[in-house]
């Protein structure tokens, strides 16, 4: 080969090496692009999907609508979805928004009392039961005579409970009482399973047949939570031995326990194994806890829920509720009257007559002053209204006055209770004139609420000296104003009031407002 040959052929090599490095930086360059796309564009599926995961896909990528509703307005028309995909998710009107908020009809009652006890105490249910709305029975423990029948309307359905012999035998349980009382949930669930619109039942209550329940209040306390998952909801004692005998744990069953339906349910289907389990158990409410505890549920106190064991004169205590919604009241056989000059029938009546009004009022403290005469107003709303002749700060009032004795066996030293008391007094600047509910009414605008409080004894006490001897002895009676519409306790704060009038004619009128930015009740 010649010399301009080699030459030659040694250009062609350099030109083609130069060729292809040119090639490989391409190469490279495009293989980078490449992989950087495919990380950070990651809407691009790496492998085949299922129409689901391509539906899924689109909807995430579809671009939230416009105002006037047109998607091509933003550029992106989407592609429709395939013909064999689910339907999209319904969406909920506020009708059925609202349809689907926890109602009454969503309640189940298990009411557990006597044959011989139903005789007087019907009367306490027939107070607050609904009839054609409430849902739920009575369990006897055995047959009504014939002085129960026919049946009341006005009472709930009875049941007679299982034959608690076979259960007792069954679970080796020492105590066939409690047995009963515990097996009265399996029942009760048992009972309504089967009834038309129990798909619709979301929480079961229990309670003895000595209780009053405030309907509307519950039905606003269980729509705050989840039904679907497991809640139980009870009451503490009143009475500190009584949590230290039984357990701080457990809801006392006499003044009512809430379970949610699938609660229920789990308790229901691991019944009789509980028995066994805690046949030696004495107590139906201990039993309770402890089976529930076993499905990994604890209780969650409200406060509301009232055991009231206690004895004696309960006006104190009820004139100074705490700042919840009450729930129920239970041992009406076991205080005296709660209104003077009525026996305890009459007495539930005349406190649902004034919760028929505004239950989410019923018991609930206000507090305002007079400044002129230095009075200070304390009303327990459907119930009691005192009058102290000094200023008094809310933070002593809300401490009840201990007019009530301890349940049983109690210590000789305090405490006593679950709660702050003021011991009685008999001195004119901290004893209480005391006025109790007469009536309650709309004003014919039906913008208020009046109910009327009135005086039945004399305090039998001088003036308070002290600020300035303005005695209240000749104020008959409290006349409170109300706002029509319900209270809610949004930022949980109670109510404010005003005294708008104390005149020489033996009547003294408060009305009750929403208490202002900042403002001190003292």
């Amino acid at each position: 080969m010649s010399s301009a040959s080699s030459r030659s052929w040694f250009s062609f090599l350099d030109s083609s090496n130069s060729l292809l490095a040119s090639l490989s930086k391409l190469l490279l360059i495009s293989g980078v692009v490449v992989y950087l796309g495919i990380i950070f564009l990651p809407n691009i599926p790496s492998c085949p999907s299922s129409p689901e995961i391509m539906l899924s896909s689109s909807r995430l990528a579809m671009p939230a609508a416009t105002g006037d509703n047109n998607p091509s307005s933003s550029g992106i028309i989407p592609s429709p979805p395939p013909a064999d995909s689910p339907p999209p998710p319904p969406t909920l009107s506020a009708e059925s928004a609202e349809e689907s908020r926890t109602n009454l009809s969503h309640l189940i009652f298990g009411l557990v009392g006597s044959e011989n006890a139903w005789h007087h105490r019907k009367a306490y249910i027939e107070t607050w039961w609904r009839p054609n709305v409430t849902r739920g029975f009575i369990y006897l423990d055995t047959e009504p005579t014939e002085e129960l029948l026919p049946w009341s309307p006005w009472s709930p359905p009875y049941r007679v409970s299982d034959n608690i012999t076979r259960v007792v035998a069954e679970t080796g349980h020492v105590d066939a009482t409690v047995a009963r009382l515990v097996h009265g949930i399996m029942e009760v669930f048992r009972d309504c399973d089967g009834d038309d619109g129990a798909e619709e039942l979301r929480w079961v209550v229990m309670g003895d047949d000595d209780s009053i329940f405030m309907l509307d209040n519950m039905v606003e306390l269980l729509a705050k939570y989840d039904h679907r998952k497991y809640y139980y909801f009870g009451g503490h004692s009143e009475f500190i031995l009584s949590n230290f005998w039984y357990s701080f744990n457990q809801g006392f069953g006499g003044a009512g326990f809430f379970l949610s339906y699938p609660l229920a349910k789990a308790l229901a289907h691991s019944m009789d194994s509980c028995l066994k389990r805690y046949n030696q158990l004495r107590a139906a409410d201990s039993t309770t806890m402890a089976c529930i505890a076993d499905l990994g549920i604890n209780l969650t106190p409200v406060p509301g829920i009232h055991q009231m064991d206690m004895r004696g004169d309960a006006s104190g205590f009820l004139s100074s509720h705490p700042n919840s919604p009450l729930i129920s009241l239970h041992h009406f056989d076991m205080v005296e009257p709660l209104f003077p000059l009525m026996d305890r029938f009459q007495s539930a009546a005349h406190l649902m007559t004034a919760a028929s009004f505004d239950q989410t009022r019923i018991l609930q403290q206000t507090i305002c002053h007079h400044r002129p005469t230095n009075w200070t107003f304390s009303v327990s709303w459907g119930y009691s209204a005192h009058i102290y002749e000094r200023i008094m700060p809310r933070s002593h009032l809300q401490n009840p006055i201990a007019t009530f004795k301890e349940w049983a066996f109690a210590n000789p030293r305090p405490p006593h209770w679950m709660f702050d008391v003021r011991a009685p007094v008999n001195h004119p600047c901290e004893t209480p004139h005391v006025f109790f509910l007469e009536s309650s009414k709309r004003t014919p605008d039906e913008e208020e609420i009046v109910s009327t409080y009135k005086r039945q004894w004399r305090r039998k006490l001088p003036a308070c000296l002290f600020t300035g001897n303005h005695s209240a002895d000749y104020v008959f009676r409290v006349r409170v104003y109300t706002p029509s519409a319900k209270r809610t306790q949004t930022d949980n704060r109670c109510e404010c009031c005003d005294v708008t009038r104390v005149t020489e004619s033996s009547i003294a009128e408060v009305k009750i407002r929403s208490c202002m930015k900042n403002e001190v009740i003292a």
